[in-house]
């Protein structure tokens, strides 16, 4: 078994370390096992995370959106992370933070950034001058010398991974890879399984929405999230409607209430055009005060119908069946837990996920 590649004494000696990645729901939705069983090998080091914001602006109308990012609720919730870095979204609060992580003069820094590793492998350095630093590497490329002028900055790397279509290994078991390799930390595949740890009082709020909508009725709840980041990842409304009319239309579904998620910024033009399909028991929905307001909803579902987004990943973590519309081009995020869920993937490598038929969701119902 090789050797991990922080010396073992170094983790043993120091008394904190900071992770530098960039995070989206799903990533944290799986490396939160792993840095929970970094946390209970290591119970003396203190974990310090800084969250990268890649959409970073100097155009200040962003900033609000930016700074509301809903997985900061999570990760400054979780327990095993004594500090969070989240103000990184300007160019300034780049430079404070940077400053604010030098005066912590770490000994040990860990970037687990996938896109442009370079740039992150010289951003590790920068927040610890003299801190041994790991991150991960690109391959070697004649045509960017600075990018392997980055990687000397690096006391150790890692290689990033190459998805093999064939075999494609679930991401998850990518991210327990790199944790083993780094730190000898092993996380077994039936630890990989997503979770949450959601508040009471997100709890308490998701059942007042419920009892409001539901009105005292007892059909079952169907939460249909259409949208993701890209166009190429989303559903169409026109399908979202003409599914949710179709279910009605069956006994099992008849009484059921539909939970349609949206953007913050859309759910005005979502609640519209939900009441000009004249669909019943059909409610827009949009966490925009907490990141726990979606799973809390999500728990007390029936059923989910999501895109490749967060919300499919979330499913699992509140242990609710789903349906999941994906393209064929990133086959290592598949729901993890097949038992309770449903992969629908669109027919040819080229198409977005809008070639998915209302037709096929409904036979997998």
């Amino acid at each position: 078994m090789p050797s991990p590649l922080v010396p073992p004494e170094l983790l043993q000696k120091s008394d904190k370390i900071l992770f530098i990645a960039h995070l989206a729901l799903g990533d944290f939705t799986y490396l939160q096992n792993d840095f929970r069983a970094f946390a209970q090998a290591y119970p003396h080091l203190k974990l310090h995370l800084w969250v990268d914001e890649v959409r970073r602006t100097a155009d200040a109308s962003q900033w609000p959106m930016l700074k509301a990012y809903s997985l900061y609720d999570w990760v400054r919730a979780c327990p095993f992370f004594a500090r969070v870095y989240d103000q990184t979204y300007s160019p300034q609060l780049l430079r404070q933070s940077v400053a604010e992580a030098r005066a912590e003069r770490y000994s040990l820094v860990v970037s687990l950034a996938t896109l442009r590793p370079a740039q992150y492998a010289r951003l590790a350095r920068a927040v610890g001058p003299q801190a041994f630093v790991a991150g991960m590497r690109q391959r070697f490329s004649l045509l960017a010398p600075q990018r392997e002028l980055a990687y000397r900055r690096l006391d150790a790397a890692l290689p990033l991974y190459r998805l093999e279509r064939a075999n494609p290994q679930h991401i998850s078991g990518v991210y327990a890879g790199w944790f083993a390799d780094l730190f000898g930390v092993r996380v077994a595949p039936e630890q990989r399984l997503p979770y949450v740890e959601i508040p009471p009082p997100w709890r308490q709020r998701a059942d007042a929405l419920l009892h409001q909508w539901d009105a005292g009725g007892s059909g079952k709840r169907v939460f249909v999230n259409a949208f993701a980041k890209t166009r190429k990842r989303c559903w169409p409304m026109a399908k979202v409607a003409e599914l949710i009319r179709a279910m009605q239309a069956r006994d099992e579904w008849r009484d059921a209430s539909f939970i349609v998620n949206a953007m913050p910024h859309e759910m005005a033009a979502i609640g519209e055009f939900l009441r000009a399909q004249g669909l019943p028991r059909t409610h827009p929905f949009s966490a925009r005060e907490n990141f726990f307001e979606l799973p809390a909803l999500l728990e007390r579902c029936d059923l989910i119908v999501s895109v490749e987004t967060a919300v499919m990943h979330l499913a699992n973590a509140v242990q609710v069946p789903v349906v999941a519309l994906m393209r064929q081009k990133n086959p290592e995020w598949v729901p993890l837990d097949a038992r309770r869920s449903t992969v629908i993937t669109a027919a040819r490598r080229r198409d977005w996920v809008d070639a998915v038929t209302v037709q096929q969701v409904l036979e997998t119902l």
